[in-house]
């Protein structure tokens, strides 16, 4: 059976095998910004970060700081046994669109309660998405 090794963390860099589990949430006012097909969909200072075992963390950002006018939620949904049920966003902006690339708890457990409404967002499907500038551009 593969078991991953966990590689130490550099000064300064944390480890997701450090990250607690049950998972947590914790206030960040780090600029997060999303960007799709030339349009800034996202930027923020006042995202919620979610630290699981082994997941990289996860930004949460608030429903104020999103242009929802390109987001439209579609029918799926996923279980998480901290969160609860999150809904599925579609990413669309002119002529390009990125199915089910952002995802949200609309009635999240309670110890989760602060993400209410708050949408999180694949990196991969996003022309940037970034953390105080650094991160994934294409």
């Amino acid at each position: 059976m593969f078991r991953p090794t966990p590689i130490p963390p550099e000064p300064g860099q944390e480890s997701v095998w450090d990250y607690p589990r049950p998972a947590c949430w914790q206030a960040t006012d780090k600029r997060i910004k999303i960007v799709f097909n030339d349009v800034v969909i996202a930027d923020t200072r006042n995202a919620k970060r979610v630290l699981e075992t082994s997941h990289p963390p996860s930004y949460y950002l608030p429903p104020e700081d999103i242009n929802f006018d390109y987001l439209k939620v579609m029918p799926r949904q996923t279980f998480c046994e901290w969160k609860g049920i999150a809904s599925y966003l579609t990413v669309a902006v002119g002529d390009r669109t990125a199915e089910n690339a952002a995802w949200q708890y609309v009635n999240p457990t309670p110890n989760f309660a602060e993400i209410e409404d708050h949408c999180a967002f694949y990196a991969q499907m996003m022309d940037a998405c970034t953390v105080d500038g650094q991160g994934k551009r294409i």
